[in-house]
Parts: C-alpha cells; sequence; structure tokens
C-alpha cells in the first residue's frame, strides 16, 4: 500500500498539474464543459482511466459542471496513487482541448 503524503509534498506534486488543489483529505479539481453531454463524455473517460488503475474518484456533476475529488480510501488521505490518477486524467485532457475552470 502507497503511504500518505505530507502537505508539502502533495502541494510540490501537483504544482505542474493546473487547477488541481489539496483540500482536506482529497485532491480537487472543477472542470467546465459547453454541454451537459459534453461534461458526461468527460466523466465516461474518467471512468475508463479509472477501471484501468483500478483506482475510483468521486465524481460530482452539476449540469456543465464536474468536480472530481481523490483519494486513496484505505488510507484516508492522499497518497501517489491519487497523483498518478490526476496526471492520467490531464493526459486524456491535453489532446481533446477541454475548457477547464
Amino acid at each position: 500500500m502507497p503511504k500518505l503524503l505530507a502537505d508539502e509534498e502533495i502541494k510540490r506534486m501537483l504544482r505542474p498539474l493546473k487547477g488541481w488543489e489539496h483540500e482536506g483529505k482529497f485532491i480537487t479539481k472543477t472542470f467546465s464543459f459547453p454541454s451537459f453531454m459534453d461534461g458526461i463524455g468527460f466523466v465516461d473517460r474518467v471512468a475508463r482511466i479509472a477501471e484501468e488503475q483500478e483506482h475510483h474518484p468521486d465524481v460530482w456533476i452539476r449540469y456543465t459542471t464536474i468536480k472530481l475529488e481523490i483519494q486513496t480510501h484505505s488510507e484516508g488521505g492522499v497518497t501517489e496513487w491519487d497523483i498518478g490518477l490526476a496526471k492520467a486524467i490531464e493526459e486524456e485532457l491535453r489532446p481533446r482541448g477541454m475548457k477547464r475552470k
């Protein structure tokens, strides 16, 4: 199992990931899309990544706004697994040029 990261480690590791924040025991990011279906398409892509990594975020959908909250539930906080999932999500978005908040 991965170890919990200290606040400073999380901050350092999130620096290159635009828009990701450390909120309590999670890392989070809010995404904005032009339409509801664009947002749902994004959620579908995130779900595929999560299944591949066997690591699943909490997903909040509010019309064209999607918020992801990621933590390693078994550890009760943020680990390298969470940072890896955030990186994979960013890689998925890069070629599509998704609008971000």
